[in-house]
């Protein structure tokens, strides 16, 4: 049975769902079977790998309403060992109609615990906030990856993220984890990042922060637009040899849980 690991950060543009693409399509190369699910309203993971909204007919809001069966709503991507639980503007309603539920922030998990077998690693990409949505997406995994931007103000986000965390450790989820904080979009020219860098290692503790690193890199930041992960779209770039890299430390970081 595989493990679930959310993307989260409740502040946007910090690479979160560039980090859930990539991340998935590099673990399907190194040959895991990897489903993708999409919690985001604006359905920008969905758009990533390809898939066109409107030929759409089943997506995360079905399955979480329970109208749909997740295994209905998959679909299988031209991207190596990867699938896809889709998602339109649609989910945003579920924001709503969730809160009339008994169990609203269980939802996910109650669907993921059908399809987990098939796979072995399943990368939830959560919407930037901490309402009901991103929620049943840290109720329903293992662990946790927080991409974030070196940037002012990123450690009190971060703050306020690992403090839902335990939260939710206390009342849903009793053996999450945090699998650790990746730095994004980053330039090491840039005093302000090296700063904020450090101020982050000072503050955690050094197995909570991911080695690798993603730089700031012009073919990540194309690849969506063309309905591909970087690895696909350009193999020999900066961005691709990050996330392999990034991807083979993840399992080594699951590897070592389990052991």
């Amino acid at each position: 049975m595989g493990t679930i690991i959310a993307i989260v950060n409740q502040k946007g543009g910090v690479a979160k769902t560039t980090t859930a693409i990539n991340l998935s399509a590099s673990l399907g190369k190194l040959g895991k079977k990897v489903l993708l699910v999409d919690l985001d309203p604006q359905g920008n993971a969905t758009t990533g790998y390809g898939i066109t909204k409107r030929s759409l007919t089943a997506t995360t809001y079905e399955v979480l309403m329970g109208d749909v069966r997740p295994a209905d709503a998959v679909i299988t991507t031209s991207f190596e060992n990867v699938d896809l639980l889709p998602a339109t503007q649609l989910l945003a309603e579920a924001e709503v109609r969730l809160l009339q539920f008994e169990n609203k922030t269980l939802q996910l998990r109650k669907a993921l615990v059908q399809i987990k077998e098939n796979y072995d690693i399943i990368i939830v990409d959560c919407l930037p906030s901490l309402g009901v949505l991103a929620l049943n997406g840290i109720s329903a995994c293992d662990s946790i990856v927080i991409p974030m931007q070196c940037e002012p103000y990123s450690l009190e986000g971060v703050a306020e993220l690992l403090s839902t965390v335990k939260r939710v450790k206390n009342s849903t989820n009793r053996y999450l984890k945090v699998l650790g904080i990746i730095f994004t979009m980053l330039d090491k020219r840039l005093m302000v990042n090296r700063d904020v860098m450090e101020n982050i290692r000072d503050k955690f503790p050094e197995e909570l922060i991911f080695k690798t690193e993603i730089p700031r890199n012009v073919r990540i930041a194309e690849a969506p637009s063309h309905g591909e992960p970087i690895i696909y779209y350009d193999g020999t770039s900066k961005g691709a040899a990050a996330y392999i890299k990034l991807a083979k430390e993840v399992l080594a970081k699951i590897n070592l849980e389990r052991q």
